[in-house]
């Protein structure tokens, strides 16, 4: 099982060939997104002559932050490091579970919470809600909506006088005016969070502040965040069991991953050494991340750059060319987006190497155990193009947040904080087992400390409660625990080469006539790694969107940058 989808960040806008929306739709858990928009706010006199566009971040802001009380109920068994998720590697004891939440905070009201869903809603007097609200000391009920259409809806009851108590927005929802109406229908909860007040609702004291920071908008602490590790997520997956057999070596470099590409493919024998991955060169090549619009800039020697404005960005591109060009590729990448799953090829060794999500490591795993034991996959430590040490980017530290209704009582309030603090309690807790699985007996058992969901458990117990509030990122597979540990281990080694860049940590949109001026660069970049275009082809591109308003745009983030500062540490 995987809490917190592996604790990833990143952007559906440019991140949908390894999509983290598909993935979040596909394993019905909450993994943070970011996108740009519209209006967000106009923190710190940051407006832009009405135009909107704005910032979380703030030199006066850290004050809205809720104080952090690291929790101490359950011990992990890997802890984090150099921003890694925390680990659990053992079997699952029922009877030795913890309590986080020792007495019902809730006061018995009533909670509307509506989220994005993905699968069919299940029926709302099912075991799963009532024993979850019974719990709490709440009675939640849900208004599911469709996770794929779910900005539709939400532009729909945000802009109608009839807002549930809580909403539920990922990040790569907030377009259009969405921004714009967090900041006049939602809650300032920073009387109830802020500072010391957070010790009220411990599991939430023990959210890593950099989450928090992202929730604060429009000058004021409004969500509630699912926190995610700000290391990359984006894993060079790599079919162990068959290099060990072949002798195949890990490459350690750009030209090394080019000479093992060619001694694996055999294009008769139906073997190609890998997918598409321009994910992977741009790690290796040290390119800022196109996760989040933000994320894409960084001021170097007093200027701000942005990642495609860098040569690192263009020699990462050509180098992606070159394994097209070369045949290594297998023939499924020339589909881009459109190309098929590609989890049985990979078990069926056409291709060897491919970059994904790190929750395919567990998934495929578990996937394949049965049918194929002798599989196994493994991850890749990213490497410098040269053979050196790496230079990887920081993603943003929370995705997916929960708004209360600016016109909620008081008493709603503090029943939707309660609903929150049980949904934030850490793995190895009954709240955590409560929330993620269910109910024992009906919704799971437990085989040789293994929890498994029964039919009843896969229809009932989705994506409801884990959307209000997450605790720390945790990876915990006690099926797998070897894979867990290598997880973990993956995101402690490369969290040691990750930077932070300019506008890690803040809430951005901006204004909206820049809105659409990056829209064609994923298509582009495709179409050059695929032979379709040239890099000549990106150059001018870059120039174009220079003129078209990209120089325009720098000077608002720097003076963004210049009257907030930045939350990068």
């Amino acid at each position: 099982m995987t809490p917190n989808a592996a604790s990833a960040s990143s952007a559906p806008s440019r991140r949908d060939s390894p999509s983290r929306r598909s993935f979040l739709a596909s394993t019905a858990v909450a993994a943070a997104a970011v996108a740009g928009g519209m209006p967000l706010l106009t923190a710190c006199g940051s407006s832009d002559s009405g135009t909107g566009g704005g910032s979380s971040g703030g030199k006066g802001e850290k004050k809205l932050l809720p104080s952090y009380v690291a929790s101490n109920v359950v011990v992990p068994d890997i802890p984090s490091k150099n921003g890694s998720p925390i680990g659990f590697t053992g079997k699952l004891d029922l009877a030795t579970l913890k309590t986080s939440v020792p007495k019902k905070l809730g006061k018995g009201g009533k909670v509307t919470i509506m989220s994005p869903f993905w699968g069919s809603p299940p029926k709302s007097d099912n075991d799963y809600y009532k024993t979850m609200n019974d719990m709490i000391g709440v009675d939640v009920v849900w208004q599911n909506q469709d996770g794929n259409t779910y900005d539709q809806k939400l532009g729909a009851v945000l802009a109608s006088s009839d807002v549930p108590d809580v909403v539920v927005v990922p990040s790569w929802n907030m377009g259009g005016k969405i921004p714009t109406a967090i900041i006049s229908k939602f809650a300032d909860l920073g009387p109830y969070l802020s500072g010391e007040a957070v010790k009220d609702y411990p599991n939430l004291a023990a959210i890593p502040t950099d989450a928090w920071q992202r929730c604060i908008i429009g000058g004021k602490l409004r969500g509630l965040p699912m926190p995610s590790s700000y290391v990359t997520s984006m894993v060079p997956l790599y079919r162990k069991d068959i290099f060990d057999k072949e002798g195949y070596q890990v490459p350690r470099s750009a030209d090394e991953f080019m000479s093992l590409a060619k001694e694996i493919t055999n294009a008769k024998a139906k073997r190609w050494a890998c997918l598409d991955m321009k994910w992977t060169a741009f790690q290796m090549f040290g390119v800022l991340s196109g996760s989040e619009k933000a994320l894409g800039w960084n001021l170097v020697d007093g200027k701000l750059i942005n990642r495609i404005e860098t040569q690192e960005y263009l020699e990462a591109l050509e180098w992606a060319r070159k394994l097209f060009a070369a045949g290594y590729v297998h023939p499924d990448a020339m589909m881009g987006k459109s190309a098929p799953d590609p989890g049985p090829k990979f078990a069926a060794g056409e291709f060897l190497i491919y970059p994904n999500n790190i929750s395919q490591w567990w998934g495929r795993t578990a996937e394949q155990a049965v049918q194929n034991p002798q599989f196994k996959i493994w991850g890749m430590d990213i490497f410098g193009h040269d053979g050196g040490d790496p230079r990887l980017w920081a993603e943003q530290p929370a995705g997916i947040f929960a708004f209360i209704n600016k016109k909620a009582s008081q008493s709603v309030i503090r029943d939707a904080l309660a609903v929150a603090n049980v949904t934030a309690a850490p793995y190895g807790t009954k709240e955590y087992m409560a929330t993620n699985y269910g109910v024992q007996g009906a919704d799971y058992t437990v085989k040789n400390g293994v929890p498994v969901k029964t039919t009843q458990g896969n229809n009932e117990v989705m994506n409801a409660y884990v959307m209000v509030a997450s605790p720390a990122p945790t990876i915990a597979h006690p099926d797998f625990p070897d894979v867990a540990k290598a997880q973990v281990e993956w995101q402690q080694r490369m969290g040691a080469f990750t930077k932070k860049s300019s506008f890690y940590g803040q809430m951005i949109t901006e204004p909206s006539r820049y809105t659409n001026l990056g829209d064609n660069f994923e298509t582009l970049e495709d179409d050059i790694t695929r032979g379709r275009k040239k890099i000549s082809d990106m150059q001018q591109a870059v120039s174009d969107w220079k003129s078209r308003g990209g120089d325009k745009l720098r000077d608002w983030y720097k003076k963004l940058l210049d009257e907030n500062g930045t939350a990068a540490g």
